[in-house]
């Protein structure tokens, strides 16, 4: 643990700067203006989910409990029939941004965390910029950024939207590995 007293700065600055550069990807520019899109007959479903008390949690649909019910002629009838679908249910009331603004910086301070430990085994004795630079900024991005593909792969998430968070990625590690080369200390 001694790497978080020699590199505290550049964790909690990248963490800082990781935070600024998403409000503005997220609030200020229009990429992820198109992330969700509006469902067909809102007030019915939510309607519907309401009566059947739909509580917060994950929901696949069609639901199979057993991979065995996968081969089921009802099971595969269902699927074909669709809709087919994952669907994220919170609880009631407007989201607390405070809280997700919060967790998200958590978030980048554990990620800032882990890309210190990783860069302080490196043993980056020089502190060359580009050598810090390259293994930090390789780290953060893959906090970041390559998890987004997964709710592509399992969550059926447009492939244009993960790959918007994956670019998010690629500018969060290179802010994070820029902050590591910039204030990384010469001797760890």
């Amino acid at each position: 643990m001694e790497f978080i007293s020699e590199l505290w700065l550049p964790i909690v600055l990248s963490a800082v700067f990781v935070f600024l550069v998403s409000s503005v990807l997220h609030m200020l520019l229009p990429i992820h203006k198109s992330d969700y899109s509006p469902i067909d007959n809102e007030t019915e479903i939510r309607a519907a989910l309401r009566a059947n008390g739909a509580k917060p949690g994950n929901y696949m649909f069609p639901h199979c409990s057993d991979m065995k019910e996968l081969g089921n002629p009802d099971v595969i009838a269902k699927f074909d029939e669709g809709p087919v679908g994952v669907l994220n249910i919170m609880p009631n009331g407007m989201p607390s941004m405070g809280k997700c603004l919060g967790q998200w910086f958590v978030y980048c301070v554990v990620a800032s965390v882990f890309t210190a430990y990783v860069g302080s085994l490196a043993n980056l004795v020089t502190g060359e910029y580009m050598d810090v630079m390259r293994l930090t900024g390789t780290v953060a991005f893959l906090a970041y950024g390559l998890g987004a593909l997964c709710d592509s792969i399992w969550k059926g998430v447009k492939w244009s939207t993960s790959f918007k968070f994956v670019f998010d990625g690629l500018v969060y590690g290179l802010v994070t590995g820029g902050t590591f080369g910039w204030l990384w200390p010469s001797v760890l």
